[in-house]
């Protein structure tokens, strides 16, 4: 199969509409794309990615219309969160109605549903007519794909086409909520913050270990994993004295992504110093790509607070560390 690269919504459309996989952009990541009422198209999907089958589907909608079609029950909190969140980073887990594929739920009577915020994105959901599922556009287990090239990289002929497009704003994932309780629960960090969610619903709350993450995507696998081995560095404090990793590096072989400018000893041979979070978090899944591609052994990431997407970064990472 030869991937084709796009730039036309309505070509990435009629693909779509014709039973194909297409990776597309989001404000997070680039998802790959198939349209949710297409079991056999939903099977490729998995096939391509190597993901396993009872690890649940996101689906992507274009306007809040397309609900009804796929949930039995919407909650006044999470219409509250629809309308300040959605289009965003912010997917909500609720009640499927009996139409959605299990195949997309992995067997569950939930479903999660989200309205990216990327214009050419939203122009493919209205043409296609029909919700897409789209889980991230990479192989299963690999750092998520914030470019186009990095699509390439993981699925070039296993897929139909990929939408070119500049990087993604966010860098990270949705935040996955679970809207069928009292209160919504974060099932997955992600761009909207906890502070955001209380926000609309003072009882909101992070997931516990006796809550079923299992209805959240990227909860229950190794994820976002370079060939190269990642741990973390700091807290740095800026004194010069700052904590390093308790294990021992070869010179030379390591790269760095963090907040502060590490020690001049380490001798990263690369390094990235990022002036926020928001830039972190862009810029952390292409930086392990990177690296990887340079044959650059191990890398460093900054620990970094967990307040805010902070929470989000040291999921991310921890996962990656593994």
């Amino acid at each position: 199969m030869t991937t084709r690269l796009l730039t036309d919504t309505d070509e990435a459309a009629q693909i779509l509409r014709e039973g194909g996989l297409v990776a597309i952009p989001t404000e997070t990541v680039f998802g790959l794309a198939a349209r949710a009422d297409n079991d056999a198209a939903i099977a490729r999907l998995f096939e391509a990615k190597g993901r396993p089958q009872d690890n649940p589907l996101i689906v992507h909608i274009a306007d809040t219309d397309q609900l009804s079609a796929l949930c039995s029950h919407v909650p006044d909190y999470a219409h509250q969160l629809a309308a300040t969140w959605w289009p965003g980073p912010l997917t909500m887990v609720l009640p499927a109605v009996p139409e959605v594929s299990r195949v997309i739920t992995a067997g569950l009577d939930t479903v999660g549903i989200r309205i990216p915020d990327h214009v050419d994105t939203r122009q493919i959901l209205r043409s296609v007519g029909v919700p897409v599922a789209a889980p991230s556009a990479n192989r299963s287990g690999r750092p998520s794909p914030t470019t186009w090239n990095a699509v390439f990289d993981d699925l070039d002929g296993r897929i139909d086409a990929v939408f070119k497009s500049g990087p993604t704003a966010v860098g990270v994932e949705s935040t996955v909520v679970d809207c069928t309780r009292d209160a919504p629960v974060i099932l997955r960090p992600g761009g909207v913050s906890l502070a955001d969610i209380q926000a609309i619903h003072p009882d909101a709350r992070m997931r516990m270990a006796t809550d079923d993450a299992e209805r959240s995507p990227g909860t229950r696998y190794r994820h976002y994993q370079p060939e190269a081995r990642v741990q973390w560095v700091g807290p740095f404090d800026g004194s010069g004295s700052e904590r390093q990793s308790d294990q021992a590096s070869t010179a030379g072989s390591c790269a760095y992504i963090g907040l502060n400018t590490p020690p001049e000893h380490m001798a990263y041979v690369r390094q990235e110093v990022v002036t926020s979070l928001d830039a972190y978090a862009q810029k952390l899944f292409q930086f392990f790509r990177d690296c990887e591609q340079a044959g650059i052994r191990e890398i460093h990431c900054e620990r970094v607070t967990t307040e805010g997407l902070g929470l989000a970064l040291h999921d991310r990472i921890s996962r990656a560390i593994g």
